[in-house]
């Protein structure tokens, strides 16, 4: 009989990051044999699933106080969610509950309900919830580690989320009520894609016995594309960035530098300093914004670029921006913060200071003077980060099948 998996996160469709990895993770799994289902809260965009209509209701946590009020519950596993998920686990008897991005909208309460039942809880990490309140690390735009321990005071006291009281104080609420120790004692294994994330994990107090990393993959189709690719050494003459245009990506300060260099740069994704950025620089002639894009525009734009940078300004985990890039045979100059300088060698690109223009500046500069091996770079990441290598790792070190 097939072993069954259970993936659970808060939207079920291609939103961000997390959802993509969830499914893509789904579709290895049934590509190889398993059984896998996926658990969600009930949101217009969700994709068709086997168990949608034991789906608990969506939360807002704006508007009425009623909405409000039904958000803190969601928040501390109070309501429906319980309901839901007990409902789920009778039905499908999943062998591994496979969680992911949870927080708020589903809540961890779905964790200790598999573990009372004997199932294996595993849990991966797309942020730093478990660590600070508000997710990214961050205070005023620099890099925070203030609540790493202690159940997230700082979180309150800076008032960090969106700057109020009221919502720092459900944050405030939830890390108390989901603290490490209740954490900890609900989920066999905390899953980390970079080695970054994993020693903040033991930083902040979390047993090292229950952490193992494991890179993110790219999906088959992406893969099959940038495998057939034959990366060649013949480039246009510009350098891009793929991502989300949003302070802690640090593309403000990369426009900037850009402004100021003889080469032409895309700026590929969109976000909430879009706007801003294109009035700005909208008379600069060497900095061409290309909005969001799909899979074969990524793929077009990344094939043909000279260089990739990654400015980021905030612990990235293990962004697949920088894999991408790679699997393109694209070199990268990257931020050395998060897990970025892991995915970086000598031979595939280069770091520099985050905050630090000029050291970005030189970056830029001397990789656009190299001269690149684009298709070693491209066989290297293709071994590294293919879904089967992935698959197996994850059968062996994770769910224990």
């Amino acid at each position: 009989m097939a072993k069954r998996v259970l993936l659970v996160n808060k939207f079920y469709y291609p939103r961000g990051g997390d959802c993509i990895v969830v499914l893509n993770t789904e579709a290895l799994l049934r590509d190889n044999g398993v059984e896998a289902e996926v658990f969600a809260m009930q949101y217009p965009e969700n994709l068709s699933a086997r168990f949608q209509r034991l789906f608990p209701v969506e939360v807002n946590f704006g508007g009425s106080l009623g909405n409000k009020l039904h958000a803190l519950r969601r928040t501390l596993g109070m309501d429906d969610v319980v309901r839901c998920f007990n409902a789920v686990l009778d039905e499908y008897k999943p062998d591994v509950v496979h969680l992911h991005n949870i927080h708020s909208y589903l809540s961890p309460v779905v964790g200790r309900l598999a573990h009372q039942r004997g199932t294996r809880v595993v849990w991966t990490l797309h942020d730093y919830k478990l660590l600070c309140p508000r997710y990214d690390c961050l205070l005023d735009g620099k890099p925070c580690e203030q609540c790493f321990k202690g159940n997230g005071q700082g979180v309150l006291k800076h008032r960090c989320m969106k700057g109020s009281l009221a919502a720092s104080a459900v944050a405030r609420i939830e890390a108390v009520k989901w603290n490490r120790l209740n954490l900890e004692k609900n989920t066999d294994l905390f899953v980390c894609p970079s080695e970054f994330m994993a020693d903040k994990m033991k930083q902040g107090g979390f047993n090292p016995d229950k952490i193992k990393v494991l890179n993110n993959f790219l999906d088959p189709v992406k893969f099959e594309e940038y495998r057939t690719l034959e990366a060649t050494t013949t480039r246009e003459d510009y350098y891009c960035y793929v991502g989300r245009l949003s302070q802690e990506k640090g593309i403000a300060d990369l426009l900037e530098v850009a402004s100021r260099l003889p080469y032409r740069l895309k700026v590929a994704g969109g976000g909430p300093l879009e706007a801003m950025l294109r009035d700005k620089y909208a008379s600069c002639g060497n900095i061409e914004f290309l909005g969001m894009l799909d899979a074969t525009g990524v793929v077009n734009v990344l094939k043909s670029a000279r260089l990739s940078v990654i400015p980021s300004q905030w612990y990235e985990n293990n962004p697949l921006s920088v894999v991408e890039s790679l699997c393109a045979g694209t070199p990268v100059a990257g931020s050395q913060i998060g897990g970025i300088p892991e995915l970086i060698e000598t031979n595939n690109g280069v770091v520099f200071q985050p905050f630090d223009n000029e050291a970005m500046t030189t970056a830029i500069t001397m990789s656009m003077a190299r001269e690149w091996d684009h298709q070693e770079i491209a066989r290297q990441a293709l071994a590294r980060f293919g879904a089967q290598p992935h698959f197996q790792a994850l059968m062996r070190d994770i769910y224990g099948f």
